[in-house]
């Protein structure tokens, strides 16, 4: 039975996990970042100093086997309206929040809904800490905080905390352990790097000799990768990891219709595109998408599942 660890966050990495769940003697690991402050997550972690809880929640949801109560992982995802008192929140952070205080701890309350959603497969924070990401830009403009970090006209340079990060030492040891290490689906500098960014994380990897495979992005994402191209992509995580930390790329391959790419384009946003063709990495190229209700570029997780199966059949 093969060990495989996906690295990052988000909704790209919900989308991704949906699909793998299904996959067959494994053991899968998700380690998630905890740095988004934005939104219901943003306000109750102003208000109660924990570790962000949205991106687990969104992987919790993902996670569960099918066969699970479906109203439940429905009222995961669910908003309330207004903006006072509970309007905004969202009811899985509550129940989250209400499940740490009955079980004791953050790991607590992942377990006990792991347990009634009967999740395929591990969901572990990359650390405990209440982290806050600060970007430095091209020009040394500092930016505070994961939600204002898109938001600023500007290049990135690179992600980090201003404090030292202690790593969720679960986290760690899966690592240790993985045959297979993933990272993405999800945005680069907010998603992915936030776990990148903790030492010894990244040292783990760097001492694990198994391979490592890297889902790109099928759309760049203004105020975070504007303009950039898979090689940025790859250059940007070994810049925030280390040389070599990518041995696969997975990019999708499928045509954009012309209405779809005209949408972007008044966003700011276009497909990543190979710059060259010779890498020291290799790149699968796949049909991976799919499009929303509303017309949005989105990983089909159907078509992950069948590249992920693609790719350990080989190993």
């Amino acid at each position: 039975m093969k060990n495989i660890v996906v690295i990052g966050g988000g909704t790209g990495l919900s989308s991704m996990l949906s699909g793998m769940k299904k996959l067959e003697d494994v053991n899968l690991t998700a380690i998630i970042t905890v740095a988004d402050d934005g939104g219901s997550t943003g306000r109750i972690r102003e208000l109660y100093n924990i570790p962000a809880v949205g991106d687990i929640r969104h992987v919790l949801a993902a996670m569960a086997n099918d066969d699970s109560e479906t109203l439940f992982r429905d009222l995961l995802n669910y908003r309330f309206g207004g903006n006072e008192d509970i309007g905004g929140h969202n009811l899985g952070n509550l129940i989250f929040l209400a499940l740490m205080d009955s079980t004791g701890s953050f790991v607590g309350a992942i377990e006990a809904i792991s347990k009634f959603l009967n999740v395929k497969g591990k969901i572990m924070p990359s650390t405990l800490d209440n982290v806050t990401l600060y970007a430095t830009m091209s020009d040394g403009t500092l930016v505070r905080g994961e939600k204002n970090i898109p938001e600023v006209d500007n290049h990135i340079d690179h992600v980090h905390y201003q404090q030292d990060v202690i790593p969720h030492m679960q986290s760690i040891r899966a690592i240790e352990r993985a045959d297979l290490i993933m990272y993405g689906i999800g945005s680069l500098y907010t998603s992915i790097m936030p776990n990148l960014i903790i030492p010894e994380i990244t040292e783990a990897i760097r001492k694990n000799n198994c391979p490592k495979i890297y889902f790109c992005n099928a759309m760049t994402q203004p105020g975070e990768t504007t303009g950039y191209t898979v090689e940025d992509h790859i250059r940007a995580i070994e810049k925030h990891a280390y040389p070599g930390c990518v041995d696969v790329t997975v990019i999708n391959d499928s045509r954009i219709p012309e209405e779809t790419l005209e949408a972007y384009r008044k966003m700011g946003s276009s497909p990543v595109t190979l710059e060259q063709e010779v890498h020291e990495y290799i790149v699968i190229k796949r049909n991976l998408i799919m499009y929303d209700e509303l017309g949005r570029v989105r990983h089909d997780p159907q078509k992950v599942l069948n590249v992920v199966k693609e790719i350990i059949d080989k190993m």
